[in-house]
């Protein structure tokens, strides 16, 4: 049931972007971007108790016109999957433990003045967004034990912050995201595609 949820809202997202690609306004100059990507995720506090070092792979939609920028909107939709921590299953009854999660983030991203512009154009920047993600994590226990194995389905909403640097088609973002005992450390290389420019 989650799962279609976030599939049809992400669907109704690219759909409304499409349409309103095809007829934006004869004065503004406006384009609509894709990126992928991919790195680590560093669990922190709580969830450093349980897991290990995990990796996320997203798809990114962005957006921008020349009324706001260098401000940029972006909508992204990932996986992440992170292992159970050894130190805990020596601690715990667990034989198995570990969580995947379906992030959707909707934020800003600011481009400031390059650093750079002659030989390669590299700009710091810095984004905001609102999260929500869904949990799946699998408990499963000593057979020796007579423990029923299960899976854990939930939702949590929180934010995520970040900065990096640029070259526009390539990006490094390292962000910190907030979820109720689900923090981490993020470190994402992204590649951007255009999809639709006008000027």
């Amino acid at each position: 049931m989650m799962r279609s949820i976030i599939v049809t809202i992400f669907s109704l997202f690219i759909f409304s972007a499409f349409v309103y690609a095809e007829k934006p306004p004869s004065s503004r100059a406006t384009g609509f971007f894709v990126a992928f990507g991919v790195g680590p995720r560093m669990p922190i506090g709580d969830f450093a108790n349980t897991t290990d070092i995990g990796y996320g792979v997203n798809v990114e939609f962005t957006y921008t016109d020349n009324e706001v920028l260098p401000v940029f909107i972006f909508a992204n939709i990932g996986y992440e999957q992170y292992p159970g921590s050894q130190n805990y299953f020596r601690e715990t009854d667990y034989s198995n433990f570990h969580t995947n999660a379906l992030p959707i983030n909707l934020g800003a991203r600011y481009y400031f003045a390059p650093l750079l512009e002659n030989i390669v154009l590299l700009m710091p920047i810095v984004q905001l967004s609102a999260s929500y993600t869904y949990y799946q994590k699998l408990h499963e226990f000593d057979q020796n034990l007579g423990r029923n194995n299960f899976l854990e389905d939930i939702g949590k909403f929180g934010f995520s912050a970040g900065a990096g640097v640029s070259m526009f088609m390539m990006e490094l973002i390292a962000s910190y995201n907030y979820m109720p005992k689900n923090q981490f450390i993020g470190l994402d290389l992204k590649v951007r595609i255009p999809l639709y420019i006008n000027f």
